[in-house]
């Protein structure tokens, strides 16, 4: 009877051993997941952290090489270190041709929106492969940016230019736009416009031959730091596709004091030929009734988007009792 009793204790130690045990390790586990879940980002928390890439870029990649291949290399093919986005259609095929030659000339990556459906008619231009085509029917530079140009997609690029696509360029070098930009200290900027050539809405963003730089910004021809633009693409609203109002509250990703983080440089310039593209007419073609019912419908369209984003903001500010606006001291 004695050694049925000492059996059983043995055997009821054991259980409590490993119940006690298989706890221990089930809190450790829940332990790591918590850790997982609050430390780490939704998506790579099942992965060991030396697998995951939480960035991306749009380089263009061989499907095969006869060479040694570049992920092997120590020191892979140049980087480009700005990428310039523009939505275009067929009819400003030629202009697009000269911006973009200027901007491979400084090793930039090109991410062209076709809004036209137009895509293989591109195809004759001898840099028509270096470049991203993505298409999307009748829709904006902003519509494109909120889904094609995530932050952590574009990350590797120190500038993102997102442009319009009837800008001329003559007078305009994108290295030597950069090379003022940085040692201005701007995380945002646009070339100014030749006053002379320009359709100009802002008349702040003439060229002042006397300066060098001056400080103002509209959406036309917009150009962002990395950081800059991690805020402006937070900032873009998913559904009010044209833009109206971000130009007014742009300078608040300015990363510092947006009168001197933002500015128009006045040494590189461009001419704002403005060319309607949705909704309009092209060349020298009379505009229809239809093309002007057209452009009057968008106009009433963006005005709209443009009331609501301003509540939007406002109602935001109201909400947000943890946020305190920088530029209060300015006002």
């Amino acid at each position: 009877m004695k050694g049925s009793w000492s059996l059983f204790a043995a055997l009821l130690f054991i259980l409590v051993f490993v119940a006690t045990k298989l706890q221990y390790e089930h809190f450790k586990i829940e332990r790591r997941w918590d850790y997982y879940l609050g430390r780490r980002r939704a998506g790579s928390s099942l992965l060991p952290r030396g697998i995951v890439q939480s960035t991306s870029d749009l380089q263009l990649r061989p499907l095969w090489t006869s060479s040694r291949p570049s992920f092997l290399q120590d020191d892979a093919r140049e980087k480009s270190s700005a990428l310039l986005a523009v939505p275009v259609g067929l009819k400003q095929k030629r202009n697009v041709d000269t911006m973009v030659k200027k901007f491979l000339s400084v090793n930039s990556s090109i991410l062209l929106f076709h809004y036209d459906g137009n895509v293989d008619a591109w195809n004759d231009l001898d840099w028509s492969n270096k470049a991203i085509h993505i298409l999307a029917q009748n829709q904006t530079k902003w519509w494109f940016a909120k889904r094609f140009l995530h932050p952590d997609v574009v990350y590797i690029y120190d500038y993102i230019f997102l442009w319009d696509e009837d800008l001329g360029v003559d007078n305009f070098h994108p290295g030597r736009f950069l090379q003022t930009m940085i040692s201005e200290g701007l995380e945002i900027a646009q070339p100014a416009l030749d006053p002379d050539l320009s359709e100009v809405h802002h008349r702040i963003t003439i060229r002042n031959k006397k300066e060098k730089v001056h400080r103002w910004i509209e959406g036309m021809a917009p150009v962002f730091s990395r950081e800059a633009w991690r805020c402006v693409w937070h900032l873009i609203q998913n559904d009010l596709i044209h833009g109206w109002g971000l130009d007014m509250k742009i300078g608040y990703c300015a990363q510092g004091d947006r009168t001197e983080k933002v500015g128009v440089i006045d040494s590189e310039y461009i001419v704002h030929h403005g060319v309607p593209s949705l909704g309009g007419v092209s060349g020298n073609k009379a505009p229809s009734d239809r093309s002007l019912d057209l452009r009057t419908h968008i106009r009433r369209q963006s005005m709209a988007e443009l009331e609501v984003f301003r509540q939007r903001w406002d109602q935001a500010v109201r909400e947000d009792e943890g946020w305190a606006d920088p530029f209060d001291d300015f006002k």
